[in-house]
């Protein structure tokens, strides 16, 4: 069982959540915790030996913590995840890969793409597979097919493996903070699109990618995972492309693995990452 809890700072707040877990006979095998003391604000994660009653173990939290606390019990280890994608494999086999063999952290239910290029791959792995296509009608009533679609599957996740439309701000507050991805660049630098032939024209002399959550600033929402690498003057924009895509696929994953395990807490436009 997983037990996260974030809430206003004040003394005495181990003791409490400890001796609730205590009394009612739960081993705690791993527990992290951490105090924004600009914000004065607390954040906590146990990894409980023995599941219990959670409505109990939640009452009785709350009895004993400051009235703005949050808590999420998790006893289940496998997310409920939907997909969606554009034209562009990497990051999309990698995920149906980890999903076959049962080492996500969560289950993919289906993917979502406004092209069909990539049905194929998904027909290998037998995986439900959606072209929902943004030609030839507004983007409202693309998106309404998009959420209908996303609705059916009743998600804790969505990822954006690489789907290159930029989503409104209705479709972000129906997911808040439940929209998670990637993006081809070292944020904040290089925001929107190609960044690789943005980098190559500065000349820069690291490339890398940005796992984040979703929010209605384009590349502006609480980071997740990232991760550089070096190249230099003789990397074409092309040779970036090829080394940003191998990161982006590893960041993602990173990203992804550190969400499903309850690692993440966003507070503002800020994560807190016990990894």
């Amino acid at each position: 069982m997983i037990i996260v809890i974030q809430c206003t700072d004040q003394v005495g707040l181990v003791a409490f959540i400890t001796s609730v877990l205590a009394k009612e006979q739960l081993n705690i095998v791993s527990m992290r915790e951490y105090v924004d003391q600009l914000n004065g604000r607390f954040f906590m994660r146990l990894e409980i030996a023995y599941g219990g009653d959670e409505d109990k173990i939640r009452l009785q939290l709350l009895k004993v913590l400051p009235a703005d606390t949050e808590i999420q019990i998790n006893p289940l280890p496998d997310k409920r995840v939907v997909v969606m994608v554009t034209k562009e494999y990497h990051c999309l086999a990698d995920i149906l890969i980890r999903n076959y063999y049962g080492t996500l952290g969560a289950k993919v239910l289906a993917v979502i793409g406004n092209h069909s290029v990539l049905e194929d791959i998904c027909r290998r792995f037998d995986m439900p597979f959606f072209a929902i296509s943004h030609e030839g009608i507004s983007k409202a009533e693309f998106e309404e097919q998009v959420a209908a679609r996303i609705d059916e599957f009743q998600p804790d996740y969505i990822v954006l493996a690489k789907f290159m439309r930029i989503l409104s701000p209705a479709l972000v507050a129906k997911f808040p903070m439940r929209i998670i991805n990637i993006h081809h660049s070292f944020l904040p630098a290089f925001i929107g699109a190609n960044p690789y032939k943005q980098a190559f024209e500065r000349g820069v002399k690291l490339v890398g990618a940005t796992a984040h959550f979703v929010s209605n600033e384009l590349d502006e929402g609480p980071i997740i995972a990232q991760q550089i690498i070096s190249v230099n003057h003789s990397y074409t924009a092309g040779a970036m492309v090829k080394a940003g895509k191998e990161i982006e696929t590893s960041v993602l994953a990173t990203a992804l693995k550190l969400v499903f395990e309850d690692r993440v807490f966003v507070y503002k436009n800020k994560t807190i990452v016990f990894d």
